[in-house]
């Protein structure tokens, strides 16, 4: 890793349901060749625990990464085989980290699962934690920002969070998973969120089947 060259994307995990979808995004940034700075709030630790039974901890988080991102959707653990070596993380309490800062050179965030507490939190600017601080400097400074909330149903004030975060420049991307590129596999609809997360940041990916404009195209292979 060259601390000179690098230009990562940040990856924010709050703490919604939804860590399936985090660890396809980043398998996603790793596999395209992008640098990753990863920030993973305490929410989303217990949400991790609970959907995976890891424990992510910032003394052993390479370790607790690398297991993570190899196990599938359905919690089989060594599906995949991912080198983290290029991912750098910055723990959630730590506002002096790199992100925290307009200088320090980044291509974007991705909020992935977004909570409504993380949405009102940036849509407020109230940067709380590294993750909330990271969202509003890649705003002022009119970078990409995606924000893939996940949760149901939405009311009044969490829409209206979301319209100024709209407003802000973020590209707001509900993690709603589409049924026609012929899913078979749990981990299929969780690509094709990832996949459009992917898609808005502008990182080539091969997660989905994309629509080719044929009736029933993914069932005739």
């Amino acid at each position: 890793m060259n601390d000179a060259k690098r230009t990562p994307w940040v990856v924010g995990v709050s703490g919604a349901s939804g860590t399936p979808y985090a660890a396809a995004v980043l398998r996603g940034l790793l596999a395209a060749g992008e640098s990753v700075d990863l920030v993973v709030s305490r929410a989303s630790r217990l949400t991790l625990l609970d959907e995976t039974g890891i424990a992510f901890r910032d003394a052993h988080w390479r370790d607790d990464l690398r297991e993570w991102l190899a196990r599938g959707a359905d919690g089989k653990p060594d599906t995949f085989r991912v080198d983290v070596d290029d991912v750098r993380h910055w723990a959630a309490g730590d506002l002096a980290a790199g992100p925290s800062s307009g200088s320090y050179p980044v291509k974007g965030m991705l909020i992935v699962p977004a909570s409504t507490a993380c949405v009102a939190g940036v849509a407020l600017g109230l940067s709380k934690d590294l993750l909330q601080r990271a969202a509003s400097v890649t705003l002022k400074e009119r970078r990409k920002l995606v924000v893939a909330v996940r949760e149901t149903p939405l009311n009044g004030q969490t829409l209206r969070h979301l319209v100024t975060l709209d407003e802000a420049g973020a590209m707001v991307l509900p993690a709603s998973p589409a049924f026609y590129a012929g899913a078979t596999h749990i981990q299929d609809l969780v690509d094709f969120v990832a996949g459009r997360v992917l898609d808005a940041a502008g990182v080539p990916h091969r997660l989905y089947r994309r629509w080719e404009g044929e009736l029933g195209g993914p069932r005739t292979d």
